[in-house]
């Protein structure tokens, strides 16, 4: 399979063919809808093992991979990250309570595309904190995206991102970031979720990347645990993350991981 249609920029950014977009449309939906469907499982007495041996059921029954298994050791088709757990949390025999946010982190393969997305869930009821911190965050996610467009840079979309978090006095994690992707997971460039405007890469039609801001209640500092895996919030505080893989168009954004049923935004949940 030739992973390596398009050209490079300077700064080894791919460009893609105008073809190669329907490819990443298939993997964002599945991975989207999958995410989708963990929804109705994401309740109080539910387990994260038991999330994610739902999510392996589904990808296989697709017909697609997991990207994750086997990825740098990793065992699970899914990053579970509760709390105060800012990324890369690992499913297992963590029972969910009452309150309890989580963030479901899903990317798979399909015909060669990498399809990655995140999306934020409640377990039980929603605290008015956990709930604005959840708003924010989403937010900043599209804050980020409008930023999208040919003649914009990378820095525009980290400064669109780090100005309404710490507007809402937020802070932004950033010890993580998103990338590249298409046919390989992970590929230049970093996406950064803050900066200053008109700093970094420009924006061509034909990239590829996700955008996947991690806000944090308190401080932005993290430390990644003894598994090398599960990062966490240096001062406890709660964290959220949203993720969206998008493509650069003549005009804008074309987001690969919508939500088939528009489960994107938990707020359904909460009024449950």
């Amino acid at each position: 399979m030739d992973t390596n249609r398009g050209r490079l920029t300077k700064d080894g950014i791919r460009i893609h063919d105008p073809s190669d977009f329907a490819g990443m449309h298939r993997a964002g939906e599945l991975a989207a809808r999958i995410l989708d469907e963990i929804a109705e499982h994401v309740v109080v007495g539910q387990t994260t093992g038991r999330l994610d041996e739902l999510i392996t059921e589904w990808v296989e029954a697709a017909g697609a991979t997991s990207a994750t298994i086997g990825y740098k050791g990793y065992e699970h088709a899914s990053c579970i990250s509760v709390n105060h757990v800012v990324c890369h949390g690992i499913p297992g025999g963590k029972v969910l309570k009452d309150g309890d946010i989580l963030n479901i982190d899903v990317t798979v393969i399909v015909d060669g595309w990498f399809g990655d997305t995140s999306r934020m869930y409640v377990a039980g009821r929603l605290s008015r904190k956990a709930e604005r911190l959840i708003q924010v965050t989403h937010d900043a996610l599209f804050k980020g995206i409008e930023a999208v467009k040919p003649g914009n840079t990378f820095g525009d979309i980290g400064h669109a991102i780090q100005s309404f978090v710490e507007g809402n006095r937020m802070s932004v994690v950033r010890d993580f970031c998103g990338h590249g992707l298409g046919r390989v997971f992970h590929a230049p460039p970093n996406v950064l979720h803050y900066g200053r405007p008109g700093t970094g890469p420009v924006l061509e039609e034909g990239m590829f990347f996700t955008i996947e801001p991690m806000v944090n209640l308190g401080r932005p500092e993290t430390k990644v645990l003894a598994d090398d895996w599960t990062a966490v919030t240096r001062d406890k505080s709660l964290s959220a993350q949203f993720e969206h893989s998008v493509g650069v168009t003549a005009d804008g954004a074309d987001i690969f991981t919508l939500s088939p049923k528009g489960l994107f935004h938990p707020t359904w949940a909460a009024l449950g």
